[in-house]
């Protein structure tokens, strides 16, 4: 599991941001892909825990984003 870490840091440092945000699009599909397997009984849930990490995610990159925006 270490070496896996290694070697995720190695690819996001060789990345340009056109590579990270291919990465991101193709994440976003599986995403969908297996939003759209839930059953309706279950939907809300789901969708309550991925609103949840989106705005516990989004707001420390845009931080980070912004402070670097800032420095430019």
């Amino acid at each position: 599991m270490k070496n896996l870490f290694k070697v995720a840091n190695r690819y996001i440092e060789t990345s340009d941001w056109k590579i990270i945000a291919v990465l991101k699009f193709c994440l976003i599909s599986l995403g969908m892909m297996i939003g759209m397997c839930i059953g309706g009984k279950h939907k809300k849930k789901v969708y309550a825990v991925a609103g949840l990490v989106f705005i516990v995610t989004y707001i420390p990159l845009m931080l980070k984003f912004y402070k670097i925006f800032k420095e430019s």
